[in-house]
Order: C-alpha cells, then sequence, then structure tokens
C-alpha cells in the first residue's frame, strides 16, 4: 500500500468504525429505553429500536405512552444526526477528492516503478531543488521523496515524479523502485537522518551510488562508514568558493563556465566505458584513436578500472579494459564521437 493511500484509508476505516460504533450504542440504548419504559420484551424492544432507526414505518408493537412517544421522538433526533454524521463522512471520501488522490498516487507509483538507473533524491529543500533542476537539464531520470506534503504541488506543476512521505521509511525507498536506481542524494536537514537513509538504502541496493550532504563536520566520518562514496559540505564549499574568487578570479569563473553554464555555453563533459568502443579500436592508445582530429572533442581524463584518474592524459597512454574516457566537446563533437568510435 502507498502512504497517501495508507493514510487515506486509515482514515476512511476510522471513520466507518466511529459510525458503526455509534450505531451499535444507540441500538443498545433505544433498546434499554424501550423496555425500561414500555415494559417490553428483549425481542419487542429490540425490533421497535430497528424499525425506528432504519425509518421503514412499519407499526408499533404496543401502543405507545406519554413517555415513550417522548423517548423516541429524541431517539430519532439523535439517529437522524449519527446518520447525518456517517455519511457526511463517508461521502466526504469521495467529495473532497480522497478517490482521486489514491488513483494520483497509484499512477505515480506506477511510473516510478518503470524507471531505471535513476536517481533518488531524498529532500526537497534548496539543494534538493537545485539538484533536481540540474537532473532534470542533463535529462537524467529522477524521484523525489519529500515528507513535506506543502511542496506537492510545486512538484505537481513541474511534472517531476515524487512520494511525500518520509525517506528514512525502508518501504518508501521500496516505492521508489531502489533496486533498479544508480544513485541516491540525500539532502536532509538532520544529519542523522541522512546516516540512516544512507545505511537503509545501502542494505536495499549495495551497488548504488549514495552522495549524502552533512551539516557538520562531525558528520563526515559516520556518513562514510555508513555506505556514503561522497559527502558534501555545502557550508564548506561556498566558503572556499568565495575566498577563491577573491584569490584566483579568472580561474574560478572559468571553472564555472565548464561546470555551471557548460550546457548554456554548448560545452559538454561526457564519460563513455572502453567496452563501448568499436571493437577494432579497443586496446589503441589516445594517440591511435584520434579522437582529436576524428571528432574535434578532447581527452581530459581517463578514470582506471582501479579508480585513480589521469589528468590531461599523454597521447601514448593506452585504453585499457574497465577505463572510462572523459571527453570535453560541443554537442556536435560529442555526437560525431558517439558515431565515429563507438558501437
Amino acid at each position: 500500500m502507498y502512504p497517501l493511500a495508507v493514510r487515506l484509508v486509515l482514515d476512511f476505516l476510522r471513520t466507518l468504525r466511529i459510525t458503526i460504533l455509534l450505531l451499535i450504542s444507540v441500538v443498545i440504548i433505544g433498546t434499554i429505553g424501550y423496555m425500561l419504559i414500555e415494559d417490553y420484551t428483549l425481542n419487542e424492544a429490540l425490533y421497535m429500536s430497528i424499525i425506528t432507526i432504519s425509518t421503514v414505518g412499519f407499526g408499533e408493537v404496543k401502543p405507545l405512552s406519554p413517555e415513550g412517544r417522548i423517548f423516541t421522538i429524541l431517539f430519532i433526533i439523535t439517529n437522524f444526526g449519527i446518520f447525518t454524521y456517517g455519511v457526511s463522512n463517508l461521502t466526504a471520501f469521495f467529495v473532497e477528492g480522497n478517490a482521486r488522490k489514491l488513483i494520483k498516487e497509484y499512477r505515480m507509483v506506477r511510473k516510478i516503478e518503470q524507471l531505471q538507473q535513476h536517481t533518488i533524491i531524498c529532500g526537497f529543500g534548496r539543494n534538493g531543488k537545485a539538484i533536481c533542476s540540474e537532473l532534470q537539464r542533463r535529462n537524467e531520470p529522477f524521484v523525489v521523496i519529500e515528507n513535506n506534503a506543502a511542496v506537492e504541488e510545486e512538484l505537481a506543476e513541474r511534472r517531476w515524479l515524487y512520494l511525500i512521505g518520509d525517506a528514512t521509511d525502508e518501504n518508501l525507498l521500496r516505492l521508489a523502485n531502489i533496486q533498479k536506481a544508480k544513485a541516491l542524494i540525500t539532502t536532509l536537514p538532520n544529519d542523522a537522518d541522512n546516516v540512516f537513509v544512507v545505511l537503509t538504502a545501502k542494505e536495499l541496493n549495495p551497488k548504488l551510488r549514495i552522495i549524502s550532504r552533512a551539516s557538520k563536520e562531525s558528520a563526515l566520518s559516520k556518513l562514510k562508514i555508513a555506505g556514503a562514496h561522497h559527502v558534501i559540505l555545502p557550508e564548506h564549499i561556498g566558503g572556499v568558493h568565495m575566498a577563491q574568487l577573491v584569490s584566483q578570479p579568472d580561474i574560478v569563473e572559468f571553472i564555472n563556465l565548464l561546470t555551471g553554464d557548460s550546457v548554456r555555453e554548448g560545452i559538454f563533459f561526457e564519460e563513455f566505458r572502453y567496452e563501448r568502443l568499436k571493437q577494432e579500436l579497443q586496446g589503441k592508445s589516445i594517440r591511435q584513436l584520434n579522437i582529436r582530429g576524428r571528432t574535434g572533442a578532447n581527452v581530459i581524463g581517463i578514470k582506471k578500472a582501479n579508480g585513480t584518474y589521469i589528468i590531461n592524459p599523454d597521447p601514448d597512454v593506452t585504453i585499457e579494459p574497465g577505463d572510462k574516457l572523459i571527453l570535453l566537446g560541443n554537442e556536435e563533437q560529442i555526437l560525431r564521437f558517439k558515431q565515429t568510435l563507438l558501437e
């Protein structure tokens, strides 16, 4: 059952239970009342209570005394109030759009179930919004988990996939299709919650790449031990960035151009696995591949199979199994690389 569906169904069942208990209580009170006031037998008093509640219009078991008539009037008024309460609450389930909300959440989860190699973003604060915008710009699939229902309207307007609920809930992570996700980013304001999300996510999908926000340096080691591959301190990064703008403003602006505004300026970073190269091109050096001459793109780095990086590699470096090529170029150059050198 989905998070919103659980809440709505529980509310519906709670209202239904209260209504049924009230009706049972009224039947008991009516039965006892008729037995005491009119000296009815149990069977006669129960029958009289039921036909009074149902208003079917059958005749009285025995002629009522003046006291019995007053009791019946009060009994009918009470029943009418309970009936109105029950009907209004049960009708509200449909009139207020709860049924529509159930259908909407069902469709949302169905779309999420179809995702593969997507990113799960826990928290839709300032960092979460920036991450979503960047992933959307790069056409990367993602789903947001946010506990604050007030942001649901904004998420819906942007047509982003989302789940409203607690990201520390294992069931909610499963609904986010964590088993098929490639990455999880947790940006919750509480470091303890981030640690719990990392631990849970690592257990559900050991291959998942996990990135976490931390508000305090003391949480860095805890998040690393929990299984986070990268831990980001936004305040620390912001402070360093501002200091560099004082000492090396041109370098910082150039890096910002490459990382922050690269797509807008027509500059792209792309990474490609060795295994995607055409068969006849595998095992060759950068010079032999002649990527610059054939496509115009530049090889600015290589990630080796053991996780180390070669920055600005020498042309005679050989590309080996498990390596990743990191390329820099415009859209046309990257496309030409894909068409010319990849399977």
